[in-house]
């Protein structure tokens, strides 16, 4: 589990095919923390898991399911990613619960100034939309956000200097892949409204 705090930027600086999926290099060094084997890391709000690990730098297995739902698999030496390490125990929930496990790919239909910020704003997939409330959370490139506004299948954050500075949201361009995950916990209730015969007619 995650806060969708991102702790660092790192970058891709390798990548090979492994039959049909794919095998990534990130640049780990700037992520506080001691890292072994099999920890897990959100890279860009993907949950990942450390298959090797040497001199800050970790190797991740792209299986065929992450490549199809995620823009990881066009990932590329230098690609900027957003990094968190995994929750631990005790460790304080400052963001919203975020689970790594990314919903759909959007995209950046607004951007922003890299240092000042401002109106960042998403497009949404259509399938997402019924998640997304103003003043409700919503995790985009592994960042926890609060929504600002809703428009026309789009979501408005209004994004702080240390934001656009510390993630890659500040460097995006309008048209750049978005991983989004919706708040769990809206699925949930959905769920059991629908379980109930309650769900939305």
């Amino acid at each position: 589990m995650f806060t969708g705090l991102v702790q660092a930027k790192g970058e891709v600086t390798g990548r090979q095919a492994v039959g049909d999926e794919v095998r990534l290099q990130v640049r780990i060094a700037a992520l506080p923390g001691n890292f072994r084997l099999g920890d897990s890391i959100a890279l860009s709000g993907v949950c990942c898991t450390v298959v090797a690990l040497a001199d800050g730098i970790a190797d991740f297995h792209m299986s065929r399911e992450t490549l199809d739902r995620t823009w990881l698999g066009r990932a590329q030496p230098g690609t900027a990613l957003n990094l968190e390490g995994a929750l631990r125990a005790g460790e304080p929930l400052g963001g919203h619960i975020v689970q790594g496990h990314v919903d759909g790919t959007g995209r950046v239909a607004g951007a922003i100034h890299p240092e000042h910020g401002g109106d960042f704003w998403a497009e949404v997939p259509a399938d997402l939309r019924r998640y997304c409330v103003e003043k409700g959370s919503i995790t985009l490139d592994g960042v926890s956000l609060t929504i600002a506004g809703l428009q026309d299948g789009k979501v408005r954050i209004a994004v702080i200097p240390h934001t656009a500075q510390w993630t890659t949201l500040g460097t995006a361009r309008v048209g750049d892949p978005l991983h989004v995950e919706v708040d769990v916990l809206a699925k949930y209730v959905e769920s059991m409204l629908a379980a109930r015969g309650l769900g939305a007619r």
